[in-house]
């Protein structure tokens, strides 16, 4: 197999990478482009975490995820959706998103944010529609860089949601913070946190946020770590893995735990802190309730 990453600790400057600007094939971790979307809409009042959307039976699919599952028609929310995508890599919620944010906004808001190697191509497991560009087979759901990616992370974490780049709404800390709380809950940590956090999350908090993807030959992961040196944010890819196996020993998921134990003991040797991060509105005003 082959490994691209790119690594930056938010606090020190200090990076770390392996053909950061590789393009590589997403998997499922295209679905932070769609988050980022999110937060677009709803700062500019075109979306709400609360407004309620119908999940209806052509819209499931299968693969990972719970509500391919479910008895439709079934009533959620936005926000509902989106935390599914994110915690279970929810594939139908993934589709729901993308027809309720539009794929074509999805990729112009890309585009704003500077990413030029960063396509969403379509929705999951449904075949693309219309004109598609030459590298679509080749990198099916969705095209990135390790460098790219990260920097939707690092937008998050900083709250930095202004595209433009002037100052933020009164609204984007608390807004990141209903967003970071859906990467802080992934439960999936057997890539990038493996080797860094053994504790048990669902009692104790975790000190990271992250989304996975995966295909046969491909695994992936994105994460922001609170260190006890400042938060590190990682991306992390793999393709042409010869281990295929669908199980927590694949030997690329192994592989992005050492290359990020190996980041964090350099740049934190004292190891993680959950506590150093203000996961609840990252600009740092006191927590308020999730942006609706």
């Amino acid at each position: 197999g082959h490994v691209a990453l790119y690594a930056h600790n938010l606090k020190t400057g200090q990076t770390a990478s392996l053909d950061p600007d590789l393009p590589v094939k997403t998997a499922s971790v295209i679905k932070m482009g769609i988050l980022l979307d999110a937060a677009e809409q709803i700062r500019a009042g075109q979306a709400s975490l609360a407004e309620k959307l119908v999940l209806m039976h052509e819209n499931q699919v299968a693969g990972s995820g719970v509500l391919g599952q479910l008895t439709a028609p079934l009533a959620l929310t936005l926000g509902d959706i989106l935390h599914l995508m994110v915690v279970l890599s929810d594939n139908t919620a993934t589709n729901v998103a993308i027809d309720r944010l539009g794929l074509a906004h999805i990729n112009a808001t890309l585009r704003a944010a500077g990413l030029t190697q960063t396509v969403l191509y379509k929705k999951i497991y449904v075949p693309a529609q219309g004109p598609m560009p030459a590298d679509q087979p080749r990198f099916g759901l969705g095209k990135t860089t390790a460098h790219e990616m990260a920097s939707i992370m690092e937008r998050l974490a900083q709250c930095r949601l202004a595209l433009d780049g002037s100052a933020p709404l009164a609204t984007d800390g608390p807004l990141c913070g209903a967003l970071l709380h859906m990467l802080h809950n992934q439960q999936d940590h057997d890539s990038l946190p493996r080797y860094i956090e053994s504790l048990d999350t669902s009692e104790h908090g975790s000190a990271i946020a992250n989304k996975t993807g995966a295909l046969d030959q491909v695994r992936n992961d994105v994460a922001l770590i609170a260190t006890n040196n400042g938060p590190v944010v990682i991306a992390a890819f793999t393709w042409e893995n010869a281990d295929q196996r669908w199980t927590g020993d694949n030997e690329a998921e192994q592989t992005l735990g050492k290359l990020a134990q190996a980041i964090v003991q350099r740049w934190s040797p004292a190891g993680l802190d959950a506590a150093a991060f203000l996961w609840g509105n990252p600009l740092g005003a006191a927590a308020g309730p999730p942006q609706n």
